[in-house]
């Protein structure tokens, strides 16, 4: 007679199977695991079990574990009672940071070693506490890395130069931040996050939804010209949260997006489809908005761009040549077109011979929120100078940020709205009011000149009809002007 076979469980399993179970588990189910048996509580704690959760949430490598000598489990646990809170956003902003350190290491070294050393909790805490509000969580993570940097030229945030304009911003410590929180009208529950000591510009965060704000939005502020009120301050967006904003800049720099001149970051952009070859000699545009020197009200855009000629180093020698002159044809968003012609760029008459690079830097603006430009160069060859010919610009795209306009200026159009609407029915009032008096007036005129008659039309023909009604009409017009 056949044994009944015991029923199969998860305990009843061998290792190997149950360990390859228990590793497609989180690390909450995991420690849950170790509450259930002995056997689970003991296959729980197996280390190679904790090294892709230590991997995943803390980026720890092989050589820090080596360094400080502790098994896997031992460094999650370690780690999670220190920065546990911030496990959703810390491999993001941490990898964030050590690549941003590994690319600039080699290329801005003076710009690494103005890095602080991460904020404590206490620290972040404390500030909360002066504030009166709490601050995002990727906020304080990235803080706890690295608490922002010393107040130096080059800033970390990227720099822009005009040939009268200069611009570097500084990633503030949290304690800076802290002094300049907001609470007025405009910038309410917002922390600056980054400082030039230049311009005076900053991007901020906000803390808290409000005026309009959504809550851990990214911005420019940029004062409304128009409203005669410090509160109508509007919004160039430029992250919706912190993590975002972070991240896309550093992927921008490592990259090679945004490039490095003179061991500083230029918040350049290019688009690889902005290239346009004549010949032996390519050119290339890079485009930058700036902010501080742009309105939503009046609107006024304003751009500098960046561009590179550069001329092959298997050319003939015999292909090089001299600048003359530049054509441009600059579109708006509407459509309006106004061309440019001059002789050279920036005041330069630049040569170009086989291998060599020339670029420069130069701005416009815009009415509209985006435009395109494009043209071309002239040149002559140096051992041919009757011979001139043509270079293409290649069409380079132009466009702001998503920006917000501020909650007083909609405040004060509304109120216009309503004042206007009133104030246009009391014309039509006083308008019929006018015309009824005006006819009434004339009735009773010529009634008393056809000797008290009731006359529907008191004219002969037509034509003293017609001229009576304008005659109503320009009076009662009259009327309504001097009303105004």
């Amino acid at each position: 007679m056949e044994t009944q076979s015991a029923p199969l469980t998860l305990e009843s399993l061998p290792t190997d199977p149950l360990l390859l179970i228990l590793s497609f588990l989180d690390y909450r189910d995991l420690i849950n695991c170790c509450y259930v048996s002995r056997r689970l509580s003991q296959l729980s704690s197996h280390d190679p079990l904790w090294r892709r959760h230590c991997k995943k949430y803390w980026l720890i490598s092989e050589e820090e574990k080596t360094q400080k000598n502790q098994c896997w489990k031992s460094l999650f646990i370690d780690t999670y009672s220190d920065v546990g809170r911030y496990i959703d956003h810390y491999a993001a902003i941490k990898k964030a940071w050590d690549d941003l350190k590994k690319y600039l290491e080699p290329r801005c070294p003076r710009m690494v070693l103005s890095l602080k050393e991460g904020a404590r909790e206490e620290d972040l805490d404390a500030v909360e506490a002066q504030i009166g509000c709490k601050l995002p969580d990727d906020y304080r993570c990235s803080y706890r890395i690295h608490n922002g940097q010393k107040l130096v030229v080059p800033g970390l945030l990227g720099s822009m130069a005009l040939s009268n304009h200069y611009r570097s911003e500084d990633l503030l410590d949290v304690d800076t931040a802290a002094g300049g929180f907001q609470q007025r009208q405009g910038l309410k529950y917002c922390l600056p996050l980054t400082f030039c000591i230049h311009t005076g510009l900053s991007q901020y965060i906000a803390v808290e939804a409000a005026e309009g704000r959504n809550k851990n939005e990214v911005f420019y502020q940029c004062p409304d010209q128009m409203a005669r009120n410090p509160a109508a301050i509007d919004m160039f967006i430029i992250g919706a949260t912190f993590t975002d904003w972070f991240t896309s800049y550093v992927n921008n720099v490592v990259s090679g997006g945004f490039p490095i001149i003179r061991d500083q970051i230029f918040r350049y952009v290019h688009d690889p489809e902005c290239v346009a070859t004549t010949g032996d000699i390519t050119v290339s545009v890079s485009t930058s908005f700036l902010p501080e020197l742009s309105s939503v009200h009046p609107p006024h855009y304003f751009f500098t761009y960046r561009i590179r000629i550069e001329m092959s180093k298997d050319a003939l020698p015999e292909k090089a040549c001299q600048l003359d002159s530049r054509y441009w044809r600059i579109t708006n968003a509407k459509g309006d077109v106004e061309e440019v012609q001059g002789p050279g760029v920036v005041g330069e008459f630049p040569i170009i011979s086989p291998g060599r690079v020339y670029e420069y830097t130069s701005c416009t603006t815009f009415s509209t929120t985006s435009g395109y430009m494009e043209g071309y160069y002239t040149f002559h060859f140096l051992y041919f100078k009757d011979k001139i010919f043509n270079v293409a610009i290649p069409r380079f795209h132009m466009a702001c940020p998503t920006f917000r306009v501020s909650i007083a200026r909609l405040r004060w159009v509304l109120m216009n709205m309503k004042r206007w609407k009133r104030k246009r029915r009391r014309r039509r009032k006083t308008t019929t009011m006018m015309t009824r008096q005006i006819w009434t007036s004339l009735m009773k005129m010529m009634r008393k000149r056809d000797g008290g008659e009731s006359l529907m039309f008191p004219f002969a023909d037509a034509d003293a009809l017609a001229f009576f009604r304008e005659a109503v009409l320009m009076e009662a017009l009259a009327r309504i002007q001097s009303v105004k």
